[in-house]
C-alpha cells in the first residue's frame, strides 16, 4: 500500500494540534519555498502527516492537493503513517550489510512482531531502514530516535529494545 493510501481520521488531540498548526499556517503561507518547511512542522506537531492536514495545507496555501501530497511521496523523511514513540532505523548500507546489518534486522523485526514501515500495536516502536549513517567503521549500526548503537549483533537487540520500554 503506497504512504498516501490511508484515509487518517483525527481524533480529538489531533484536531487540538489542527488548530493550532492552522493558527502557524496562516503566518508562514506566504514563505518562498515554505511548503518543505511547513510540512517538516506538521509532521513535528502531528508525528505523521495526516490526510486532513494535508487537504488544509494545500487550501492555505493554495497548491493542487496532488502537489502537496506529490512531495510529501517523494521525500522518504515525511510519513502519513503514524509512527511508535521510538523509532528504530536499521542500517543497510554496504558495510552494515556486509557484517550483518540483514541479521539485526531480522532479529528486529521477530522480536517487534512488524516489518519495515510498521508500528507496534502499543504504538512504542516503528521500524524503518536506511541507506547509511556515516558510522561504516562500526557497523553494523542502528539508531533509536537519535541514538546510534554500534556493534550491533541480532543476540543484543533485546536488550537494546529494553533501554526503550
Amino acid at each position: 500500500m503506497s504512504k498516501l493510501g490511508h484515509m487518517n481520521t483525527l481524533d480529538a488531540e489531533e484536531k487540538r494540534r489542527l488548530r493550532t498548526f492552522r493558527r502557524d499556517l496562516t503566518r508562514n503561507r506566504d514563505q518562498r519555498g515554505g511548503l518543505i518547511p511547513i510540512l517538516q512542522e506538521a509532521q513535528h506537531l502531528f508525528g505523521y502527516l495526516p490526510v486532513a492536514v494535508l487537504k488544509e495545507i494545500s487550501l492555505k496555501l493554495d497548491k493542487p492537493y496532488s502537489e502537496v501530497a506529490g512531495v510529501v511521496s517523494f521525500y522518504s523523511f515525511f510519513t502519513t503513517v503514524p509512527r511508535g514513540r521510538h523509532v528504530i532505523r536499521v542500517c543497510l548500507g554496504t558495510a552494515c550489510y556486509v557484517r550483518g546489518g540483514n541479521r539485526v534486522l531480522e532479529a528486529l523485526k521477530k522480536c517487534l512482531g512488524i516489518d519495515v514501515g510498521e508500528t507496534t500495536e502499543d504504538k512504542r516502536f516503528s521500524l524503518e531502514i536506511a541507506r547509511c549513517f556515516g558510522a561504516c567503521g562500526l557497523a553494523p549500526v542502528i539508531m533509536v530516535d537519535d541514538d546510534i548503537h554500534q556493534r550491533v549483533k541480532p543476540a543484543n537487540v533485546q536488550d537494546i529494545l529494553k533501554r526503550y520500554e
